[in-house]
């Protein structure tokens, strides 16, 4: 498994597959082949059919900045290495003169055909068995395990994805207003935050404090603002929102919510390297469902519960999330994405309530429905993998005509 800056990377919205990994692409590609006279990139499969609701097309134009580049998108190409496949090609005097098949992998990541990952590996246990035992054998927690094989400032990486998480909720909690894209949809954060009815018990105010958390870093994102993917921009409000409303219900300390960061992310690296994190790849049960999980996972750290009723958290956070398809309305990063980013932290937390009493008597482990996450991933119809071809997108659709 690879470092947690891997999986954990601050940038902008909204899509971390269609806007993070094709700009960080196409800077390495102009960093190794410098100026040329003319350049073009060709979107495949869902970055095709995605990428103008995703703007992805607008993030490789501001990359290349006031540099001839010219952007296609095509919807047809067959027989991709993977749904989000790109080409970037350079030219000198009208011919040819670099070429990249790029893949979007999911969370930012991006690999380039014929040349070795730039990041080893760092973690020498491939799933959650192997950590799981080696933990036990040497009495460590998951983020003391994170601390050990990760990079040594990884600490220091994490109150970064930290700070970052909480700016984000922060400016969402105080802006209001439409976010663009044509579907009119108004931002709900700072109505759910600011709409406090007397009448209301405690857990009714802990599910809209939890959901406006969720909605603001969602919102955020459609906006193309700052967020941390964890692990994917679409699914990146619900860890945040978790984490931030347990800090303030029992003031916790930065440093322990470190511990549960790096705690979730050592649970959504396991996704990452024996599944994945793709929508294009799996469904939304790649994106959200494995952020439930690190939620879920994080949350245990906080109440401070042994590695065997963290992993069950885990798994019932993924395995009711499996088969959840990936339709965007439209191709934005709006309808269902936000609603189901304060949908999936509720659950986090009703898998942590369930972990707490049930562990004993559990059947599936997490690297067997990160296995069968996969697997139903795969067997899932393209059109409900973020091509915006089928699901709700398609009966909104069906609805404008």
């Amino acid at each position: 498994m690879k470092s947690l800056t891997e999986l954990y990377r601050c940038g902008m919205g909204p899509s971390s597959s269609h806007t993070i990994a094709p700009e960080n692409a196409c800077r390495a590609f102009l960093a190794e082949h410098g100026r040329l006279d003319e350049y073009k990139v060709i979107l495949y499969g869902s970055l095709a059919k995605t990428g103008r609701g995703h703007m992805t097309d607008r993030v490789i134009k501001a990359t290349f900045g006031d540099l001839p580049v010219a952007v296609e998108f095509d919807v047809d190409k067959k027989d991709l290495p993977h749904p989000n496949t790109f080409d970037i090609m350079g030219y000198i005097g009208g011919e040819q003169a670099a070429k990249w098949r790029v893949t979007s992998t999911g969370g930012g990541a991006y690999k380039v055909k014929g040349k070795k990952s730039a990041t080893p590996d760092c973690y020498p246990h491939k799933n959650f068995r192997e950590i799981e035992e080696y933990c036990t054998q040497n009495g460590i927690r998951l983020w003391e395990y994170a601390e050990q094989f990760d990079t040594p400032d990884i600490r220091d990486y994490m109150r970064e994805v930290w700070n970052v998480m909480q700016d984000a909720i922060s400016r969402g909690l105080r802006t209001d207003g439409v976010l663009d894209g044509g579907l009119n949809v108004k931002r709900k954060a700072k109505t759910l935050y600011e709409s406090n009815n007397v009448f209301e018990d405690g857990m009714t105010r802990e599910n809209r404090l939890v959901c406006a958390f969720a909605f603001a870093v969602g919102e955020e994102n459609a906006s193309c603002g700052k967020i941390v993917t964890a692990p994917t921009c679409g699914a990146a409000g619900v860890l945040p929102a978790v984490l931030y409303y347990y800090k303030n219900k029992y003031k916790y300390p930065d440093e322990k919510i470190l511990n549960a960061l790096l705690t979730a992310g050592i649970v959504g690296n396991v996704v990452k390297t024996n599944a994945s994190i793709s929508g294009a790849e799996c469904g939304c049960q790649a994106e959200i469902g494995t952020a439930c999980s690190m939620a879920a996972a994080a949350l245990g750290e906080l109440f401070g519960m042994n590695i065997n009723q963290i992993e069950y958290a885990a798994e019932v956070a993924l395995e009711h999330h499996l088969g959840l398809t990936c339709d965007p309305i439209k191709g934005l990063v709006q309808i269902p994405c936000i609603e189901r980013n304060a949908v999936a932290a509720m659950r986090a937390i009703n898998a942590v309530n369930l972990a707490n009493f049930l562990t004993d008597s559990r059947k599936i482990s997490y690297d067997m429905v990160v296995a069968t996450m996969y697997k139903t991933g795969k067997d899932m119809s393209r059109i409900y993998r973020e091509t915006a071809e089928g699901g709700l997108a398609k009966e909104y659709g069906m609805k404008d005509e």
